[in-house]
């Protein structure tokens, strides 16, 4: 199971398309009010779909999920190139938005399952880092072939690739291994019930359960904003003084620490809720730090590796958060409980991107960066607090047979 997803990760973001899609757009005559659209577009989709979606994977199979999703942005990916035009690029983000809105919670169901069913779920922390670090290489790979593909092929070679590798990702989905029923047997039991019985059921577990509610909530608190920052570091490190030619160096550095974040998962797995706190506050305090650039601050080298620092925390503290919550599922309706997070993330991170719309234009990208820091601080402080006032805080108090899942 392992190698099939570590395999589905990296080819899942190996897609070539990903660096220079916005160029194609532009190329194609787009206007900057069309292509904000189309991101719009891209995330109402993804929102919309996204809690149906975990309930339908609840209910019928989380792999045919996995398998179709990326044939939907493969078919979307070929119109891009076969037909450029507005209406083609906003069909393609449509079939995105859906392999994303598929893809998510599915997976994470599918992977806490089997390894359950190995009676290794204490590994999934472990798992799904390194499954997360797969997927940043993928990035990184496709950032380096993008360059030299355009420069041979044009769009049509990078085109060809990035179906190539959804097709390839397709493939690779299929072998991986589904067992239903971990943590099956309470009462709610959505998987015989249809999507609405599964829907139903995630929905009165996430409501029901202040373990379940508590662990569902840090997601999005942990997750949306530094993942709507990321979209902006390119900016934030042109602004520190780096040329255009240098933009890419710097941001692998950043790459580079998020990936050691999610390799570090599996080491720290057992992190109880002081220490996952100590490190949203760390983290935070690095990213302010680290975004107080030239010419106010500190010089590019040791700004860009105090982000570096900090999304390393962030990476390591999200795949954490996952594995929280998972551990404090306990009815089959695993996908669509993860998916209720999902949702709550990409609502969170349309209104950061929404309030960074608002503030960058007023101060600078690093002001914005270090103001984005303080949810992370309130968040751990809120955390410390919750904790002093429960001798037990975790997912895992009314079932303590794992002492290793993070409470």
């Amino acid at each position: 199971m392992t190698a099939a997803l570590y395999a589905y990760s990296f080819l899942d973001d190996c897609v070539l398309l990903y660096p220079v899609y916005a160029l194609l757009f532009s190329d194609a005559d787009l206007s900057v009010t069309q292509i904000s659209s189309l991101f719009v577009l891209w995330s109402l989709t993804g929102i919309l779909l996204e809690v149906p979606s975990g309930a339908l994977a609840d209910a019928v199979s989380r792999r045919l999920l996995l398998w179709t999703g990326p044939l939907l942005t493969a078919a979307g990916f070929a119109l891009w190139v076969l037909a450029p035009s507005y209406w083609t690029f906003a069909l393609g983000f449509v079939l995105w938005g859906a392999k994303g809105a598929f893809g998510s919670g599915a997976l994470e169901a599918l992977v806490y399952e089997d390894l359950a069913h190995l009676d290794a779920a204490d590994s999934y922390a472990r798992v799904m880092g390194r499954a997360r670090a797969a997927s940043l290489a993928g990035v990184m790979t496709a950032t380096a072939l993008a360059g030299p593909a355009l420069a041979v092929g044009g769009y049509g070679l990078v085109g060809a690739a990035s179906v190539a590798a959804c097709v390839l990702t397709a493939g690779v989905a299929l072998g991986l291994p589904e067992h239903r029923g971990a943590g099956a047997g309470g009462e709610g039991d959505g998987g015989g019930a249809g999507w609405w019985g599964a829907l139903r059921a995630g929905v009165a577990e996430a409501r029901g359960d202040r373990a379940v509610r508590g662990a569902l909530l840090l997601v999005p608190a942990v997750t949306a904003v530094w993942g709507a920052l990321d979209e902006y570091t390119p900016l934030l490190v042109r602004e520190a003084g780096a040329g255009d030619a240098e933009v890419p160096w710097w941001l692998l550095v950043i790459w580079v620490g998020a990936t050691v974040g999610s390799l570090l998962a599996g080491a720290v797995r057992g992190v109880g809720a002081g220490g996952l706190a100590g490190l949203l506050a760390g983290a935070g305090l690095a990213l302010a730090a680290g975004t107080a650039l030239p010419p106010h601050g500190l010089p590019l080298p040791a700004g860009i590796t105090l982000v570096a620092l900090a999304f390393c925390a962030f990476q390591l503290t999200t795949v954490l958060a996952d594995a929280r919550l998972q551990a404090s599922v306990r009815r089959p309706s695993r996908a669509t409980v993860t998916s209720l997070a999902g949702a709550a993330t990409e609502l969170t991170t349309v209104a950061v991107y929404a309030t960074y719309g608002l503030l960058a234009p007023q101060t600078s990208h690093g002001t914005t960066f270090a103001l984005f820091a303080t949810p992370y601080v309130l968040t751990a402080l809120a955390m410390r607090k919750r904790r002093r006032g429960s001798h037990h805080y975790g997912p895992c108090r009314h079932d303590r047979r794992d002492d290793t899942t993070p409470d």
